[in-house]
């Protein structure tokens, strides 16, 4: 029996041993050399090696790294609401109201934004945002407006593009959860004396809540590590994290900084994850 044991302990690490040495590999040695690099400082164009908190401290304390932080969490919470509020009724209505034989043919449509080029994707939207773009043209030749108004290298342009992005993202997720639901709940629902709406606020909703939080984390990460789509529709006027770690690279050099600005943006993706892994567990129990 023992052997056995043994045997199957055995061939279970063989298993799992090149996923681990992969993720040590690539993932666990660059972030502890990264860390160690937040740790030191800069002497001019020189990096000194220490274990200084200086970066950190200047993180909180500088307004515009500071200001850094709070922007992409606000643009990050504002896209992932925006995206989770556009996904879950699209979702349902492919789910549920499109014939079978047609659905997947929907989805095909929802997931055409994935075959295309992110910078593409950003530059198209620069082109529709533009004073001179569709949009503009349009509330112009309809008497909305009566001259085009400032969207592009603005937050709200950043949105947009990061909305039209992780809605077919979260609809697929949600999608997924709402398939496999049998409609013998909101059958049963409706015999106890639910409306329709009832139905879906109180039956339906719920049990689809794990697949909009794990779009809802997908969508948190992709969105608050982005460094493209703010650079090409935002501008400079508001400075993201990423931007901001591709500006102390890129213009200064100052790989310490970048280091101890990565450090930060991969403890804010930590506590997200333990926020949605809890909350997730207690949707189970």
């Amino acid at each position: 029996m023992m052997s056995i044991e043994r045997q199957e302990r055995q061939q279970g690490a063989a298993l799992v041993a090149p996923a681990l040495l992969w993720t040590l590999a690539f993932f666990v040695v660059p972030f502890a050399a990264m860390v160690m690099m937040s740790l030191a400082h800069m002497e001019g164009r020189d990096i000194v090696q220490g274990h200084d908190l200086g970066n950190y401290l200047k993180i909180f304390t500088d307004p515009s790294l500071r200001r850094g932080i709070f922007v992409s969490l606000e643009i990050t919470v504002v896209v992932t609401l925006i995206s989770v509020l556009l996904a879950w009724p699209l979702a349902w209505i492919i789910a549920t109201r499109v014939p079978p034989r047609w659905r997947r043919m929907a989805l095909l449509l929802a997931v055409l934004p994935f075959w295309t080029s992110y910078v593409v994707r950003s530059y198209s939207w620069a082109l529709v945002l533009g004073e001179r773009g569709v949009v503009m043209n349009a509330l112009v030749g309809l008497g909305l407006l009566a001259e085009p108004v400032q969207i592009m290298a603005t937050r709200a342009a950043t949105v947009i593009g990061f909305v039209h992005f992780f809605v077919m993202l979260l609809t697929l997720t949600i999608y997924s959860n709402l398939i496999q639901l049998s409609p013998n709940y909101a059958r049963a629902a409706e015999d106890l004396g639910a409306s329709r709406w009832q139905v879906i606020r109180l039956v339906i909703l719920p049990l689809t809540l794990p697949g909009v939080m794990t779009g809802a984390f997908l969508t948190f990460v992709l969105c608050i590590g982005d460094y493209i789509t703010p650079q090409i529709l935002g501008g400079n006027n508001e400075l993201s994290l990423p931007q901001l770690i591709m500006l102390q690279l890129g213009r200064r050099g100052d790989f310490p900084m970048a280091s101890a600005l990565s450090v930060v943006l991969m403890v804010i993706v930590t506590l997200a994850y333990a926020g949605c892994a809890r909350w997730l567990k207690m949707e189970r129990l």
